[in-house]
């Protein structure tokens, strides 16, 4: 997680010296131009990718495997509505237990866009927020369960029980915030980072078995709070100009 912060603030501060750059040689363009009656128009239409960084990830965690597709439908100058939808598989290791958590997910909300383009430009540094849903089951692979001994102080193992326990039609359901950029690489085609802080607002778990692996959310930890990041390419369908 550190290293794909560290890639994230590695992205975000090149952004900002390319866009630099690109902003002072069109200001020098258009003040140096006669032509200063032009108006530019920027495009406004919905805007569909996928998120990379899951495939990717499954690729090198062999207990992984997700999905998932992103959208966005500009509303105004520099609002957006937002959303994501997936699926995602994980088995959870644990000393004592081994399970597997899989199901699909939505995400909605918006995003404001905080950055000032120059002229036709169309970058984002953005806030947003997202309401996340999931449904999902969980299999209880493998457990080894603890005996207390019958004066009460001292715990001790028996052997491992393999028989899976699959749990169904459980829940979840929480807030997150985020902040991330996406760039306009080429006409209409945009490359986007992010991170984002999640709040669980409500989770059903299995009966006498904690969720320990919520699709959307991530990992579920005493805490109720987790982390995300995304990586995503996306191209936007334009409707209109304004």
């Amino acid at each position: 997680m550190k290293l794909m912060y560290k890639y994230f603030i590695s992205f975000l501060f090149l952004f900002f010296i390319i866009d630099g750059f690109s902003q002072k040689q069109k200001k020098d363009t258009l003040i140096n131009s006669k032509k200063d009656t032009i108006i530019y128009k920027t495009s406004y239409g919905v805007r569909l990718g996928v998120d990379i960084s899951k495939p990717v990830l499954g690729i090198f965690n062999s207990s992984y495997s997700g999905f998932e597709v992103v959208g966005d439908y500009r509303i105004s100058k520099n609002f957006y509505a937002a959303a994501e939808i997936g699926f995602e598989e994980e088995t959870t290791k644990e000393d004592y237990t081994n399970s597997t958590s899989k199901g699909s997910y939505i995400k909605l909300g918006f995003n404001y866009n905080a950055y000032e383009n120059w002229l036709d430009m169309n970058n984002e540094i953005f806030l947003g927020y997202r309401y996340g849903f999931s449904l999902f089951e969980q299999t209880l692979n493998s457990y080894t369960p603890n005996i207390i001994d019958p004066d009460k102080t001292t715990y001790f193992t028996t052997n491992e029980i393999t028989t899976p326990i699959t749990a169904t039609s459980l829940n979840a359901h929480w807030s997150e915030f985020v902040l991330g950029f996406k760039v306009e690489t080429f006409k209409n085609f945009y490359i986007s980072a992010s991170v984002s802080y999640k709040v669980l607002m409500g989770i059903k778990d299995p009966e006498n078995f904690k969720t320990l692996y919520s699709p959307g959310f991530n990992r579920v930890f005493e805490s109720n709070t987790g982390f995300g990041f995304n990586y995503t390419l996306s191209y936007l369908i334009p409707f209109t100009k304004k």
